[in-house]
């Protein structure tokens, strides 16, 4: 799993079980080897390429991908021990309302290179269905975490889940860590580390107005984004202020925390729960934004009117949750079972996605 806050490449060794309809799961091994500043630089520019040069990046990242897993696999000494690789890729045109997303990582590559069975490409029939192809993660949510009735994901990207016993609903809501980055690296860091520098800032109102303004957000779910919304449309409009880098830091982080307490109310009150003031909702926190400690407790307080505690889990599961469920995902895919809920991206019907690829001989 490669997300777009380009921190490295998430892989993870997981053991599943399903019994009578009830999965359990375990993360025996997991690793981010980080990109060095090729990869990033390579990946970064990806949607500017000839189309030539892109599909020549979407082969040499496939081989790419299939070394990396090679490397884990050496490391933690798991010969003979792997069954599926499940590749989700990474990301570069995501463009649902004309039923097309790209994720660079050639299947056949990383089975060419591991000798192991491969499902690559888990978007595509969801977005050739209608759908938004995103988020797909609340499959993972529904079958291996109960017990929530919200999930969020602060990736590159936040995104938020509501579980309900008949449908799970679940939507991009705003750029979370990708945006956050960028304005730490004006100060020579990659990140802001535990949200200190942004705690010291002050929140900039007519900023923090613009952005809420933003078409997206008036928008309905299902709905998803793409990573240029946050690197090419919020990131200048935050530049265009001109605001010391710890003011910018708390505004936008201020801003992520309004955005997703919008979301969960629209939840609550679309889905008819809102009306449900004594009962207290619960929500797991993931991502590499759960370590922002500044961040989530902004969420946190303005989630408590709506009776919305959260929780953040380990340090494993913050960081391989995605990965994980790309497992599981390749595991339905390999069971011909559905792996991408309609409720959740809009499609026509729930379908079963993945591209199979079988590296061994025969």
């Amino acid at each position: 799993m490669s997300g777009s806050s380009l921190d490295g490449l998430d892989i993870a060794y997981v053991q599943l079980q399903e019994t009578a309809g009830k999965w359990t799961y375990e993360i025996l091994q997991a690793d981010c080897p980080a990109y060095d500043a090729g990869w990033i630089t390579r990946l970064s520019n990806a949607v500017h390429l000839p189309a030539i040069d892109y599909q020549l990046l979407h082969t040499a990242y496939g081989h790419y991908l299939g070394q990396q897993v090679n490397v884990f696999i050496d490391k933690y000494q798991l010969h003979h021990q792997v069954h599926l690789l499940a590749s989700h890729g990474h990301t570069t045109f995501h463009l649902p309302q004309q039923k097309m997303t790209a994720q660079l990582g050639d299947g056949a590559a990383i089975a060419a290179v591991t000798g192991l069975p491969v499902v690559s490409d888990l978007r595509a029939i969801d977005i050739a269905l209608g759908g938004q192809g995103a988020p797909i993660v609340p499959i993972g949510e529904k079958l291996l975490l109960p017990g929530y009735n919200f999930f969020l994901n602060l990736g590159g990207i936040a995104n938020l889940s509501f579980s309900q016993p008949e449908k799970h609903i679940a939507f991009d809501v705003c750029p979370a860590n990708r945006v956050l980055n960028l304005l730490a690296e004006k100060t020579g860091k990659t990140f802001d580390e535990d949200g200190q520098l942004a705690a010291t800032g002050g929140v900039d109102d007519v900023l923090l107005e613009k952005l809420n303004g933003l078409d997206y957000y008036r928008k309905t779910y299902p709905k998803s984004l793409a990573n240029d919304f946050g690197t090419g449309l919020v990131f200048p409009i935050i530049e265009q202020d001109k605001l010391a880098t710890a003011d910018a830091l708390r505004t936008y982080t201020e801003h992520i925390a309004v955005q997703i307490a919008k979301a969960a109310s629209d939840l609550l009150a679309k889905e008819k729960a809102i009306n449900e003031r004594d009962k207290t909702h619960s929500l797991l926190v993931t991502g590499g934004g759960a370590f922002n400690r500044f961040l989530v407790e902004r969420i946190q307080e303005r989630l408590q009117p709506l009776s919305i505690e959260t929780a953040v889990p380990d340090q494993q599961l913050i960081n391989y949750k995605e990965a994980l469920v790309m497992a599981l995902i390749g595991v339905l895919r390999w069971r011909e079972e559905y792996n991408v809920l309609s409720s959740v991206t809009g499609a026509g019907r729930n379908s079963i996605n993945g591209a199979l690829w079988l590296g061994g001989e025969a």
